[in-house]
């Protein structure tokens, strides 16, 4: 196990930056359908701010704020989203992500449509990669005993 060493300067700087961190995650995330950017650097972003509260604070104080279970969740509810779409704009008649499809059921019209469907497979890769290296990092960590390696 790491030793952790408290250290006032870095848990002070890491408290007010981390919002900041986490917004611009999000911000990638929410604007990666018109700009550079996306689904999968938002959520590398968003995972990289629970690492860096890993190493400012300890990993018993991140699992508080972040369990296994919880972040199971999340894996599970971005894939959820990432192929619910899918699956609608298949019900709907289209391929698979045809997007311009779920005009049918959204009040825009069928580009509008397009853009909103990508925002949602963005904000599920997101969701998803997020959780996925927050997971990486905790079992790198314990030494894959995840919750039994940090009691």
């Amino acid at each position: 196990m790491i030793a952790h060493f408290e250290d006032v300067i870095i848990q002070t700087v890491c408290r007010i930056l981390l919002p900041f961190i986490q917004l611009y995650g999000l911000y990638v995330i929410a604007h990666g359908h018109h700009s550079p950017g996306g689904g999968f650097q938002g959520g590398v972003i968003l995972g990289a701010s629970f690492i860096l509260f890993c190493v400012a604070y300890d990993i018993k104080e991140a699992k508080r704020r972040m369990s296994e279970k919880l972040d199971t969740m999340f894996c599970s509810l971005g894939l959820i989203i990432y192929s619910g779409i899918g699956i609608i704009c298949l019900v709907l008649g289209g391929n698979y992500l045809n997007y311009s499809r779920l005009h049918h059921i959204l009040p825009v019209n069928p580009i509008d449509a397009r853009s909103m469907g990508i925002l949602g497979i963005e904000i599920g890769v997101g969701i998803t990669v997020m959780a996925v290296m927050i997971s990486l990092f905790l079992n790198l960590v314990s030494s894959g005993e995840h919750e039994e390696g940090l009691q």
